[in-house]
């Protein structure tokens, strides 16, 4: 159960790829997503069949001033319901603040609790002299470094259509003190459906690092509207028994309609 709750409410993953960041995440312009946004994201265990909410988390997004430079303030906010907090409660908490001009964090923010677990975290980037300082010390990044919600927004620009097939698409994370060299693999696109309807998508694949919370491999699945917003719709990955399913489950203020919406359930 812990390693459900956290799986589902992080909505990212450590991976393993010895190349730099792509250009894809070096600089572009934000066409994605507007101030004002929010995105609920609704977290299921299933087995046979059967779905059983766990917990949820709300992204959202603000434009704001940070050391005189415009930013986007994106947080995301996961807890898991009344139920499973009986077993492992969730509360966590991510901030980051986006520079408008090249979409590179400039501050990340991290305060989780989860079981006896508590974790602060609060980080400072310097992109030009690629180095991140934290609650816990001063360290090397790489160029185009990105954080855990970053991340999520930066891959929202990615222009899929340029990509074939098993094409990947990398870039550099900044974790828990860390440079993680990540990836996500293109897969193509094809009618998805999800707890809130049906939807034309873009599919794509993280390969997962042994020795975090999740398995090594391909394993893990994400779905994004095949639309000008490229919303997260949808990540599933297998489990021991059953599947997690993390599911969009209401926005709104989003930047363009959701033209990729076949029906709604």
């Amino acid at each position: 159960m812990k390693k459900l709750i956290r799986y589902a409410l992080l909505m990212t993953c450590l991976c393993s790829f010895q190349d730099g960041p792509s250009d894809d995440f070096c600089g572009i312009k934000n066409t994605a997503f507007k101030e004002g946004e929010s995105v609920t994201m609704k977290v299921f265990y299933t087995a046979a069949g059967v779905y059983v909410g766990a917990g949820e988390a709300t992204f959202t997004t603000a434009l704001e001033k940070y050391n005189g430079k415009t930013v986007y303030h994106c947080i995301g906010d996961g807890k898991s319901y009344s139920f499973f907090d009986n077993f492992f409660k969730v509360r966590d908490r991510y901030e980051t603040y986006i520079d408008t001009s090249n979409m590179l964090p400039m501050k990340f923010v991290r305060n989780v609790s989860e079981g006896n677990t508590k974790i602060y975290n609060n980080v400072t980037f310097n992109q030009t002299a690629k180095t991140a300082i934290t609650t816990n010390g001063v360290y090397k990044t790489t160029s185009c470094i990105q954080d855990v919600m970053s991340a999520i927004y930066y891959a929202r620009n990615i222009n899929f259509s340029k990509y074939k097939v098993n094409d990947k698409v990398p870039f550099d994370m900044f974790l828990d003190d860390q440079v993680y060299h990540l990836y996500i693999r293109y897969l193509g696109k094809e009618v998805v459906k999800t707890k809130y309807g049906k939807f034309n998508a873009i599919k794509f694949k993280p390969l997962l690092i042994k020795g975090t919370m999740f398995e090594g491999g391909e394993k893990m699945t994400a779905w994004v509207s095949d639309d000008p917003n490229h919303l997260l719709l949808r990540i599933e990955s297998p489990i021991t028994v059953g599947t997690v399913k993390v599911d969009m489950y209401g926005y709104k203020n989003l930047r363009y309609p959701l033209s990729s919406l076949i029906e709604v359930r």
